[in-house]
């Protein structure tokens, strides 16, 4: 069995490299489908399996393999050209950022990803989501199989059991309060501002309620359906908040009226670029805005971030706010690896139990195939009047003989190299303790 991860993510690859190598949620299932073939390569006999995972600070592809056929470094090595290829980047350019992972290290590396302990945010929750998503559609495509699909399962398990037994997560600063605190150093109190959330999906909802915490002046909402931006906005009803919801093709005449903009949508390209924010800056008559780019690949064109006034920070900026107080729960670390450390010794032991159903199902068939013979050998004879007793001696005897006729052949048949380790093996099977 081959199993591997590889990929790059927040700790190995800046926002620029990411974003080049993020694959949108509606491409997804065809690159799993495009992933697939291209590992198979020269053996198209094989089925190697693939997930994808794809969030704003990583970007994974999870690898397995039965087959000897296989040379070494083969899934790897297919796996980074097909990443590199993808999405047009070449390899010379990748490769310093790339990470990968092998069998137990790699098990472990999911492990960890899913307990929150690979996350900019430690012990944060939404990944595990974001991983039942990726496999959900690599289950849709038929691309799980019997290593993957457990391994995912054990991940969920081993996920579990951390944040039900450590204090991982206690006093995290998520995304969402990281942007909160952002905002409260420029403009200090919220109350004065006006803050407009870019997109529907589920980090605007958990930005839209740390800053409606906040009783900001008024709350807004632009996205390509309005319909969700008007759901969003209903969880805010009992707020007393000024609330508006507008389609993002309004944005190039309403972006001037906002104090604070958060955005994460889908888009694979920038929606906001330089020649819109230098207006809105003209209409605010330079009051500073601040904007908050939460999407990989980014919202906003980076070159703004040059322009006076206009306070333009990315996913990746967050993480020294978002880091805060990560040294006071290195104990609660400690705690999670070594309950990851034994998810992985269980998963092996799982997948060898689950290695001798096949062996077992053999056996059992022949045992039903003698079973059958027999059975009308015996029907037979007392058809024809034979004693029942002596029917039923004979085939006992048969049964016995053509159970033992392997083993005995076996020990006949063998090596000398091998013989002492069936002796063993046999006289385990057969002792009559």
């Amino acid at each position: 069995m081959q199993i591997l991860n590889l990929g790059v993510n927040h700790h190995t690859a800046p926002i620029d490299i990411r974003e080049r190598v993020a694959i949108a949620p509606e491409h997804l299932q065809d690159s799993l489908l495009d992933l697939r073939n291209h590992l198979k390569g020269k053996y198209s006999d094989l089925t190697p399996e693939v997930t994808i995972l794809s969030t704003c600070n990583r970007m994974e592809i999870y690898c397995a393999a039965n087959d000897a056929t296989y040379p070494d470094h083969y899934l790897e090595e297919r796996t980074f050209d097909w990443l590199a290829a993808q999405n047009n980047v070449h390899q010379h350019e990748l490769r310093p950022y790339i990470y990968s992972a092998k069998e137990s290290d790699a098990v472990k590396h999911a492990f960890r990803v899913g307990s929150g302990l690979d996350s900019m945010v430690l012990g944060e929750t939404q990944i595990l989501g974001q991983m039942k998503k990726a496999i959900e559609n690599a289950n849709q495509v038929g691309a799980l199989g019997a290593y993957l699909k457990p391994l995912f399962d054990k991940t969920f398990s081993v996920a579990k059991v951390v944040r039900g037994n450590t204090q991982i997560g206690a006093h995290s600063v998520s995304m969402a309060g990281a942007s909160v605190k952002l905002v409260e150093r420029i403009f200090g109190k919220m109350s004065q501002c006006s803050v407009l959330f870019i997109g529907a999906g589920e980090m605007i909802g958990l930005c839209a309620n740390h800053f409606a915490g906040k009783n900001p002046k008024k709350i807004a909402i632009s996205n390509r359906t309005v319909d969700r931006g008007n759901d969003l906005i209903k969880t805010f009803s009992d707020k007393n908040l000024q609330t508006e919801v507008f389609p993002l093709v309004d944005l190039p005449k309403q972006l001037h009226e906002y104090d604070v903009v958060v955005s994460c949508t889908a888009s694979s390209l920038p929606i906001i670029g330089m020649g819109m924010v230098k207006t809105a800056l003209k209409a605010r008559q330079s009051r500073p805005i601040v904007l908050i780019d939460l999407a990989v690949p980014r919202d906003f064109e980076p070159e703004i971030k040059s322009l006076k006034n206009a306070y333009l920070y990315s996913i990746d900026d967050l993480g020294e706010i978002v880091s805060a107080g990560k040294a006071n729960r290195q104990d609660c670390i400690g705690d999670a690896e070594k309950i990851i450390e034994r998810g992985v010794i269980e998963f092996y032991e799982t997948l060898e139990k689950r290695a001798v159903v096949p062996i077992i199902k053999s056996i059992q068939n022949v045992g039903e195939q003698y079973q059958k013979i027999e059975l009308e050998k015996a029907s037979r004879r007392i058809a024809n009047g034979d004693d029942p007793m002596v029917v039923l001696s004979h085939m006992a005897i048969a049964l016995a003989n053509k159970f033992m006729h392997a083993p005995i052949h076996a020990l006949k048949q063998s090596s000398d190299a091998n013989l002492e380790e069936y002796k063993q093996i046999i006289s385990k099977i057969y002792s009559s303790k």
